[in-house]
């Protein structure tokens, strides 16, 4: 897990700096009521494509509407506890994840899992025929975003190069031979990009989000433009694949009717407050007007390109409760049951059991071996088992798909601890030189105190307020956990004498070096 990092705090400098250079004053934005606006958005803005719900096909517009209806009175939608510059935050919006199977998608140093949409080969049993419709109707709407995304980025492309004056130009040539030459340069040149284009949009998630203004009570104000009440601050989306795609269904519900609160109907300039928005503006710039776009029921709207780097964006209240679906291109490389599957896989090679004997032995005491498996032991537990139990068994109430990976995940992580057992038999058997012993215990020490800091960390996140104010299927787990003397675990869950004893070690050999 990671703490407060360096980007962080120079992304805090960055805004106090910006708040300073405003003072009182608020900057301008603009909403297509306003004259200069469809100047601005074409100029700073082009990247930003909406489309009216009028232009999307009704078939969508039913199933996913009913679907995203169905999760909300299903309570499949849940606040995430994330960290925030090292604190526990609770969400204002709830959220799901739905998506190819055994993906996730991290942000804010939270491992979502992703519940399966119905795919061929893949055996999902939901909790209700209702839930299971309504993945499907997620995975129609992501099949028609990945169609779209293509068609509007090839035409932003080529409305820029005819922007430019950059024409088509047609290679003639007496040589046959040379011409099929040139072709084939072409081929292969479009065949690249036409490739890079379908990897920047083949969305593999759906983050669902729903927002009930009545049951936010502690929306803030949006602090540079004065836009009024935020659902979502300012942010850049993280964990996507670059200047990947990222389009957004909307779904403000009428039938729910306005929000009992209507304190801030007056309290702001230039936007109607009742009606949702998606606001934008570019990263730290005070120079260029905000744009803030009102989202009617069923309006979509694409980030192109590089969009999620330059600029931010955040999601304004309105009156009524809002559903949307935001399709991503998550970036993956180490986000998916198969890669960590994979790294279990490297990791076991380096034990070996013999059934006759009913013993275990380590194949390898290398150093790279070692740590190559501690680190990946650390993964498991840190990335994968704590993550998912903090969440608690919130995704039963939708399919209990993850429950058989988790379970080959803590079994595959019991062997690591095994491994991590007999490494530490190995280290106090005699017969080391004082070089080899000193080396592995320099890095296994760093890898122990690692795992033993996170643990500390993780069973404060479960205990704390936030945590157990959670509904009690919500609130988080504890796992794996285990009390001392656990005839079934290896090694104690509290680690510290192990790693004071490496540190004697160390200290003592270190004394005797120098003697």
């Amino acid at each position: 897990m990671k703490r407060f990092s360096k980007y962080d705090n120079a992304k805090e400098i960055k805004r106090q700096k910006l708040l300073r250079e405003i003072g009182d004053q608020k900057l301008p934005y603009l909403t297509p009521k306003d004259v200069e606006f469809q100047q601005l958005s074409k100029a700073k803005y082009s990247k930003l494509h909406l489309r009216q719900a009028s232009c999307v096909p009704e078939e969508i517009h039913q199933k996913v509407q009913q679907g995203l209806t169905a999760l909300r009175d299903y309570k499949c939608f849940a606040q995430d506890l994330v960290q925030i510059k090292g604190k526990d935050v609770l969400t204002p919006v709830y959220r799901l994840l739905v998506g190819n199977p055994g993906h996730t998608y991290r942000y804010l140093d939270t491992r979502l899992f992703a519940i399966p949409w119905p795919t061929h080969g893949v055996e999902v049993k939901y909790s209700s025929d209702e839930i299971g419709k309504a993945c499907q109707a997620i995975k129609d709407l992501n099949e028609y975003f990945n169609a779209e995304a293509v068609k509007i980025l090839l035409d932003h492309y080529s409305a820029v190069n005819k922007e430019m004056g950059f024409v088509e130009k047609t290679t003639t040539s007496t040589s046959v031979e040379g011409s099929e030459s040139v072709k084939g340069v072409h081929y292969s040149q479009q065949n690249n990009a036409d490739t890079a284009l379908k990897n920047r949009t083949s969305f593999n998630v759906a983050l669902l989000n729903y927002m009930d203004p009545s049951k936010m009570k502690y929306l803030k104000e949006e602090p540079y433009f004065g836009m009024g009440k935020m659902a979502v601050s300012w942010h850049r989306d993280e964990n996507l694949v670059e200047r990947s795609t990222v389009a957004v269904y909307n779904y403000s519900c009428d039938d729910l009717g306005p929000a009992s609160d209507e304190s801030n109907k007056n309290s702001v300039e230039g936007r109607d407050p009742a009606l949702w928005h998606v606001g934008l503006k570019i990263a730290w710039d005070i120079a260029t007007p905000g744009l803030a776009l009102p989202l009617y029921p069923g309006d979509c709207y694409f980030m192109l390109d590089d969009l999620n780097m330059t600029h931010q964006h955040c999601v304004l209240s309105g009156m009524q409760s809002r559903f949307s679906s935001t399709h991503r291109v998550a970036e993956c490389s180490s986000g998916t049951l198969d890669y960590i599957f994979g790294r279990c896989d490297v990791a076991m090679k380096n034990l070996q059991k013999d059934s006759t004997l009913g013993i275990s032995f380590l194949t390898s005491l290398d150093l790279e071996f070692v740590r190559q498996t501690e680190e990946i032991h650390n993964e498991v537990e840190f990335e994968w088992l704590r993550q998912f139990w903090f969440q608690g068994k919130r995704s039963a109430k939708q399919s209990d798909w993850w429950f058989g990976p988790m379970a080959v995940l803590e079994n595959s992580w019991k062997e690591m601890e095994q491994m991590t057992k007999l490494l530490l038999c190995e280290i106090n058997k005699t017969g080391w030189s004082f070089e080899e012993k000193q080396k592995i215990i320099r890095c296994l020490l760093p890898l122990l105190e690692e795992r033993q800091e996170l643990r500390k960390i993780w069973t404060v996140r479960c205990q704390s307020r936030l945590a157990n104010n959670l509904p009690i299927d919500e609130q988080p787990e504890c796992r794996p956990y285990w009390h001392e003397g656990d005839p079934n675990m290896p090694l104690p869950f509290d680690l510290e004498e192990i790693i004071s004893l490496l540190r004697n070690q160390l200290l003592h050999e270190d004394e005797g070096d120098k003697n």
